[in-house]
């Protein structure tokens, strides 16, 4: 979260197109879900993206790892980073918006924040980092909206699982730094997906029926982009760029994320959102840039203990 770099403008225009690829990602969900259950939906998400990132790690000729702890370790990574948040993801924008989805997503990086303090002594809460969660938390509850944080109904148990999912990434984030370390990451996306996709397949098949391919063109094309490029393409650049821009820097793509979002969702499937929603974005946007450092960087003591 706090290792920063200057971006060149070469990680500029790659930071740009995964906020694109991912933001585009949630309408294309969206589309498929029209034709098949959100099990079924994240079951395809999981094994194309595996198949193809295997093929990856054919082609690179990169160790695969034959330690069993290492397997249960791309297990619950594949739970905490795939199924959970794939399938409450998923199951919430059969009720919100695509839109509304993308910005309370955005509050992955708020809860990364708290979760990583709970469990690393490095990650410790500053005055700065307390600032931008603060502000990223109100934002989530304004986009929800103030005045449905008093009823209880469909809409609101979506955008609750929506956040819930958001909690287990950063609890996924936690996982990997103390178990997958060292790993080439693109062998580590690969495993993850495995775990996920062991998982998956047999919850689609029980509580959904059997997987078809026999879909309507623009499910499967849906399916082939948040599978293929969404997933396990995005994942490559995900880390393509983090070498380039440092952790710190590739947290702006969750700002990029929900303005694609919004715009394709009222262009593909007519959606609108309300005020509050982008009032709540707005918010949580502050809360992220302060966190990222740009604002109110943190005072630095001569003493190590003052690192950030």
């Amino acid at each position: 979260m706090t290792e920063q770099k200057s971006i060149s403008l070469h990680a500029w225009g790659l930071l740009l197109l995964l906020g694109i690829i991912w933001g585009a990602s949630f309408v294309s969900i969206r589309v498929a879900l029209d034709e098949i259950g959100p099990l079924t939906s994240v079951a395809h998400r999981t094994f194309w993206a595996m198949a193809l990132l295997w093929l990856v790690v054919l082609v690179m000729r990169l160790p695969v790892p034959r330690d069993p702890g290492i397997w249960l370790a791309f297990l619950v990574m594949g739970l905490l980073n795939n199924v959970i948040p794939f399938g409450l993801m998923a199951w919430g924008q059969l009720h919100i918006e695509s839109g509304l989805t993308s910005i309370l997503n955005a509050s992955t990086a708020i809860f990364g924040v708290l979760v990583a303090a709970l469990f690393f002594a490095d990650e410790r809460l500053t005055l700065r980092k307390l600032t931008g969660v603060f502000l990223g938390f109100s934002g989530v509850a304004v986009a929800i909206g103030l005045e449905n944080l008093r009823s209880f109904n469909l809409q609101s148990l979506a955008q609750i699982a929506v956040i819930g999912g958001t909690l287990s990434y950063a609890l996924a984030g936690v996982w990997a730094r103390r178990h997958l370390g060292g790993l080439r990451p693109q062998v580590a996306a690969a495993g993850m997906l495995t775990g996920s996709t062991l998982v998956t397949l047999p919850l689609a098949l029980v509580f959904e029926g059997p997987i078809t391919l026999a879909l309507e063109p623009r499910t499967m094309w849906a399916i082939g982009y948040y599978a293929l490029v969404a997933t396990a393409g995005a994942y490559l650049l995900y880390y393509r760029v983090l070498a380039l821009a440092g952790s710190g820097n590739l947290m702006l793509v969750t700002l990029l994320i929900p303005p694609v979002a919004i715009v394709l969702g009222a262009l593909m499937l007519g959606e609108t959102l309300s005020p509050n929603a982008y009032a709540g974005f707005a918010l949580l946007a502050c809360g992220l840039i302060i966190l990222d450092g740009r604002v109110l960087p943190a005072r630095r003591r001569s003493t190590p203990a003052a690192t950030d």
